[in-house]
């Protein structure tokens, strides 16, 4: 299916971090329509915010592949428990792993319960990300932007750290950046900086554990239609959300899952370092 909704939306505000089971139009992460092919059988992959949008996407990807999943989430237990029942409809294991990724205590513990549960970590997803939206640079607040860095890329630091020694040969790292990487959205400012950051870690990561053949890539989302937009937009954004793409529309969760798909895959063995764009034309240059 491609003939996916297209803006005007309804208006629908909700506090963050929002809530996928209230938004109009329901995302498609793929529920109904998303087929595997066994392309990650008998991998574990962790994935953090996977209770709903992208993460929650590519959690039924992975399953639907072969993988078991661990599912980290900050306290949405409603649509985590949504996505540990379509994990476990494809025949898979699902760990919910609630709490905030913003403390270091926390990033060991989701590796250490996905180890003792599983063994081991073949595929880290660091999905998970926190943005506000602010009309001048005047108003925003000094702990807010902390925490965009803490949530957005020191989590992914120390996570990645943290998962690195229970990795073989032949795992992967994929981080979710953004189109804003590249096209910063000034309303956006700590958010923006951080999928920049992200874009630079994963360029550099990949370079030292080459060697150790872990491979470690980013995807750049456009607008996709999740929580994160509903919760902390404006409604006349929401509302127009997508509109200036050339396609005319938000993205779709399931249309952005095959690509974390392919990185985690062993199709992808020599593919590092890389940024993959999933913008509905937006270029990244």
């Amino acid at each position: 299916m491609t003939d996916y909704p297209k803006p005007p939306f309804p208006k629908q505000a909700q506090p963050v971090p929002g809530s996928q089971r209230k938004m109009e139009p329901y995302p498609d992460c793929g529920e109904q329509s998303y087929v595997g092919s066994g392309r990650l059988a008998g991998k574990i992959a962790l994935i953090t915010g996977a209770d709903s949008g992208i993460g929650r996407a590519v959690a039924i990807a992975f399953a639907r592949e072969g993988a078991d999943v661990a599912v980290a989430y900050l306290n949405e237990h409603e649509d985590a428990k949504e996505t540990a029942r379509w994990v476990e409809q494809a025949g898979r294991q699902c760990l919910l792993l609630p709490g905030d990724i913003a403390q270091k205590a926390h990033c060991q513990a989701l590796v250490d319960d996905t180890v003792e549960r599983f063994g081991r970590i073949d595929v880290l997803v660091n999905n998970a990300a926190f943005q506000m939206t602010h009309e001048t640079f005047e108003e925003i607040p000094d702990d807010e932007w902390l925490m965009t860095f803490d949530v957005n890329i020191t989590a992914i630091f120390r996570l990645s750290q943290a998962a690195l020694k229970h990795m073989r040969a032949g795992s992967s790292i994929i981080n979710t950046s953004s189109v804003n990487s590249d096209m910063p959205k000034p309303t956006l400012l700590a958010y923006a900086t951080t999928k920049g950051a992200i874009a630079n870690f994963t360029g550099g990561l990949a370079q030292m554990l080459g060697p150790k053949a872990i491979r470690v890539n980013c995807v750049a989302p456009g607008p996709i239609w999740t929580p994160l937009i509903v919760s902390t937009m404006p409604d006349e954004e929401v509302q127009n959300f997508g509109e200036h793409t050339p396609l005319g529309r938000p993205g779709q969760p399931v249309e952005v899952a095959p690509i974390y798909v392919l990185l985690a895959s062993d199709e992808a063995s020599y593919i590092t370092g890389q940024r993959y764009g999933v913008t509905g034309g937006k270029p990244m240059l």
